[in-house]
């Protein structure tokens, strides 16, 4: 017997005083339940304990079903890495209960003892994939010298990818490695974000403690979408700390994540039928591919070619592009050879007395198809054409009647299999393909309106003797209820199961299932939108289907799945289209515009011709309704789209609305979006006071903590752009230092939330904050940083803006053709993009970077071509500098048009006082006071630099304020 302090099987040892599962020196975290439950297997080795012991022994006065015990017993076997259906430890014994059958030892080595055929299954035989298994090792082995792999396994329907990998997945269980696999659904096509990959971690996370962990220190934004691993504080607290979602942050965490897993021992990642799969999960087998540095990691992806073709999955070209470069390989299946017909039935039917004709019967029958093949045994079996008689198994009939015997396709072989069902068990199937590839009792029993009890045991027995359905492991309800899961073996039994069904029916029990799925997850509904969405379409629910859609595009959303959230608020609205028009339709279509707005404005920029299309159509939607609370969303929405535009007198008119919408509603944040909205509005206009005011004004209304809730609805932080544009109008109005702080506070900010949006922003206002002062060096540092943040998270917009400033700022010399270039190529990118704004001081900078001697009179076109661009559009914070510039390039004529130069001075002069823009009037005076003085006004030095030099209280150290301290300097030595 074991001692009291641990019970010894090689190479475990269960610790009773610490609670803790140890394999040598590596401790194994085991849930509580979890190791009460395998001390009371331990304790009665070899023994049968029934269900009802185990659950009184363990859960006692707490009245829980049998699936609570199966989540235990599967992480138990997870630990152990123990296979079920080859067991060394754990065995079942079918609806009665588990026995222990490891040896027991006081701490020397011990054995499993040889388990008796008997009491197992005989497994179905694994044949003539010897070629295909050899690869996946060798891939293995290189795994296990640190080098990341990736493996597509393709084939047509039947094949046996799923087969090739289970049989190398149990393989490696075996040795103690770990594999977790996630399923691509075809009732969910491209819709659900990261489907298989959130199920596969997901299943790891239950199985180790430790997994949890893992994404908890590398993945909380992971971890956030899977309330099943954490408790509802601990995801709330990541809700609030795991800010700064984005495409790549999702990609990188998960990608780290994976690395830490397989950091001691390899670890696989299966991903079944991609050709099903969403964008992200592609986006994800790349990012992992393409990583550098080693990693223990081998991904094996199955699909099938015939679908890609057929759908024009993006899959192909992913596929495709790591073939190329040598990142990824394929395992092509092709058809079994006769041999290995021979070689299953061997297996299967061992010391059999078959004709030597049979597996050559069976294989041109069947071509081959694995599927089709141990369809046609199975039938052969049935029909009793193969028997075991007291000398072993025989065929009973002559060959000839065997091929009349044999169905002529494999769709036909599966209706006669599922003719011989009982009424119920059939009932129960068709039912479950309406529930989904993967389905719980709950989902069934829903479309029956019968038990869960008495359907989960039917399941359990289909289950057991592999009858078109496998056990998936367990599902935990929101209650924390655990079911028992299961899935069809292959999709072609399902598929034939629903097509069986009436139309009518199909309906009924869809229906059934999405209202019995909405009442059990009630607030938490969302988990399941996409399951919910699928099944109310097609129980001919438009309206519920769109309303769950809404929520599937708002969770993909969470996820940075963009695109899919692009097409799941594109269908829903679809969807709408098929209804009677009414205030209720309007009012989700409304909410579907504005969940279409926010991954456009991600994926095609702010300044894009869609994203005015679709916020327009929300803005009407919203006079329609009258004052609603997404009226803020819709305002802020066109506004962003006008302002990039540069059609300033729209802009300020959105922005005074939502001014006077936060006066009057208790919506949450309008009242500070308005004044956000006016205080860059008013920048861009040039009224650098009035923007200032705002800015005090926003940012005392900015709730942090009630950002974080509605930030997904935002591109950045509301607190980094009001100190940017806040940064602008500080040098403005004469305060150079100010306008540094403030924008390094920014930088800073964004930096501690890990938003990237809002750090290529801070950086590219940090660059030019530094251009207005004309510190080329620091410019360009901030330009740099900017260009490599847009470039690593696809920011196009702040990509174009950065690198026009860093083209200027990275100028040696005036008129470097190089720099010139560049500048010219940074506004291609910006227009492309959609976008107008700004434009006058861009074209300042290009001009600015220009020599005199040979650019001319172009360079006087381009500036009356930005002041009138400038005029027409109302963006006129540059129009000071703008004059001036025009009248420095009329003095570089030859003949210098001094005149005009002096009147282009007097007009900068005019506008930067009527701005308040004090740096710009200390600029244009220095223009005017050197002309003046030139034509013998020595007085004008000291009348126009010396009272605007005296209204400045910092800044002493900038170019301007040097050149204008020199000049009455010389002025007063005179």
């Amino acid at each position: 017997m074991p001692d009291e302090r641990r019970i010894h099987f090689a190479p475990f040892a269960l610790d009773l005083v610490n609670e803790c599962l140890w394999k040598g020196t590596l401790a194994i975290k085991l849930r509580p339940k979890a190791f009460a439950v395998l001390e009371h297997l331990l304790s009665h080795p070899g023994q049968l304990v029934t269900k009802e012991d185990l659950l009184a022994a363990v859960w006692q006065d707490t009245f829980v079903g049998d699936a609570v015990l199966k989540v235990a017993i599967q992480e138990i076997r997870g630990a152990l890495c123990d296979d079920p259906k080859m067991p060394l430890f754990i065995e079942t014994a079918h609806r009665r209960g588990y026995r222990f059958i490891g040896r027991l030892g006081a701490g020397g080595t011990v054995t499993a003892p040889p388990r008796a055929d008997e009491r197992h299954e005989a497994p179905r035989a694994f044949v003539g994939r010897t070629q295909a298994l050899l690869r996946l090792g060798q891939r293995l082995e290189d795994v296990r010298h640190g080098s990341r792999r990736v493996v597509f396994v393709t084939g047509e329907a039947g094949i046996g990818k799923t087969a090739l990998v289970d049989a190398f997945a149990a393989g490696m269980a075996r040795t103690g490695l770990r594999v977790c696999s996630g399923q691509c659904l075809e009732q969910y096509g491209m819709s659900e974000a990261y489907l298989p990959v959130l199920d596969a971690v997901r299943q790891l996370g239950r199985e180790d403690a430790h997994a949890v962990d893992v994404l908890r220190a590398h993945a909380p934004m992971w971890l956030r979408q899977m309330p099943s691993l954490i408790t509802p504080a601990e995801r709330e607290a990541l809700a609030r700390e795991a800010t700064g979602a984005t495409p790549e942050r999702m990609l990188r965490e998960m990608g780290d994540a994976l690395e830490a897993l397989a950091a001691d021992a390899p670890l696989v990642l299966v991903l079944e039928d991609l050709h099903w799969s969403d964008f992200s999960t592609l986006d994800l087998i790349s990012y992992v591919a393409r990583r550098r540095g080693p990693a223990k990691l081998l991904v094996l992806a199955t699909y099938r070619p015939a679908e890609l073709v057929a759908s024009g999955h993006p899959l192909k070209t992913v596929k495709q592009e790591l073939l190329a470069r040598q990142q990824g390989e394929e395992v092509a299946l092709e058809y079994l050879p006769g041999e290995a017909v021979a070689q299953h039935l061997a297996a299967r039917f061992p010391g059999h007395h078959f004709p030597r004709g049979l597996a050559a019967l069976i294989h041109e029958r069947t071509e081959g198809s694995p599927l089709f093949m141990v369809n046609t045994i199975d039938h052969l079996l049935a029909e009793r054409l193969i028997e075991a008689r007291d000398d072993g198994w025989r065929l009973t009939a002559a060959l000839d009647a065997v091929k009349v015997g044999v169905p002529d396709s494999i769709r036909q072989l599966i209706e006669t299999q599922i003719d011989r069902l009982d009424a119920r068990d059939r009932r129960i199937l068709e039912a479950a393909s309406v529930a989904g590839a993967e389905f719980h009792a709950v989902a069934v029993s829903a479309a029956l309106d019968e038990p869960v009890a008495a359907i989960e045991a039917r399941c359990e027995e289909l289950g057991r003797r592999h009858q078109f359905i496998r056990e998936c492991g367990v599902h935990v309800l929101p209650a924390g209820e655990a079911v028992s899961r299961h899935g069809f073996i292959h999709a072609l039994y399902r598929h034939v199961f629903y097509e069986r069904l009436p139309a009518s029916r199909r309906l009924q029990f869809h229906r059934s299932i999405g209202r019995r799925g909405e009442e059990l997850y009630g607030d938490r509904a969302h988990e399941i939108a996409a399951e919910l969405a699928m099944h109310y379409e097609r129980a001919g629910d438009p309206r519920s289907a769109a309303r769950f859609l809404h929520q599937a595009a708002h969770n993909a959303i969470l996820r940075s799945a963009y695109r899919e959230a692009i097409a799941l608020s594109r269908h829903g609205l679809a969807l709408l289209t098929t209804l009677p028009d009414s205030d209720e339709r309007a009012a989700l279509a409304l909410k579907l515009h504005i969940t279409l707005g926010v991954p456009l404005i991600a994926t095609e920029g702010y300044a894009a011709q869609e994203v005015g299309r679709v916020y327009k159509s929300a803005r009407a939607l919203c006079e329609r309704l009258g004052t609603v609370p997404e009226l803020s969303q819709v305002l802020w929405g066109l506004w962003t789209f006008h302002i990039l535009q540069a059609e300033m007198s729209t802009a300020l008119g959105l922005a005074e609305e939502l001014l006077r919408l936060g006066e009057r509603a208790v919506y949450h944040g309008v009242a500070m979006r308005g004044h956000w909205t006016m205080s860059i509005t008013c920048t861009h206009q040039g009224e650098f006071p009035r923007a200032l005011e705002h800015f005090e004004r926003a940012l005392s209304l900015h709730d942090p903590e009630r950002y974080r809730e509605h930030k997904f609805l935002d591109a950045l932080s509301p607190e980094v752009a009001l100190r940017c544009f806040a940064a602008w109008s500080l040098w403005f109005t004469g305060r150079p230092d100010s306008a540094v702080a403030c924008v390094e506070q920014a930088v800073a900010l964004a930096t501690s939330l890990s938003e990237h949006h809002g750090l290529a922003h801070a950086l590219v206002f940090a660059a030019i904050v530094h251009q207005l002062r004309r510190e080329r060096p620091k410019a360009k540092h901030y330009a740099d940083m900017a260009t490599s943040v847009s470039v690593e998270h696809g920011l196009v917009l702040y990509d174009a803006m950065a690198r026009i400033v860093g083209a200027w700022a990275a100028g040696d010399r005036r008129g470097d053709a190089d720099t010139l270039e560049q500048i010219r190529r940074g506004l291609d990118a910006w227009h492309g993009t959609g976008a107008r704004l700004m434009r006058p001081h861009f074209l300042s900078l290009l001009i600015d970077a220009s020599d005199p001697a040979t650019a001319g009179d172009m360079a006087l076109e381009v500036l009356n071509d930005a002041l009138a661009t400038a005029e027409s559009t109302g963006e006129g914070a540059y129009d000071a500098e703008l004059h001036r510039q025009k009248g420095e390039w009329l003095l570089a004529r030859t003949p210098a048009d001094v005149d005009a130069a002096e009147t282009c001075f007097e007009q900068a002069l005019a506008v930067a006082r009527r701005q308040g823009a004090l740096s710009m009037e200390l600029r244009a005076a220095l223009s005017l006071a050197r002309l003046r003085q030139r034509r013998g006004g020595q007085a004008a030095v000291h009348d126009l630099v010396a009272p605007i030099y005296a209204r400045f209280e910092e800044g002493f150290e900038t170019a301007d304020m040097r050149e204008a301290r020199t000049l009455l300097d010389l002025h007063a030595a005179r």
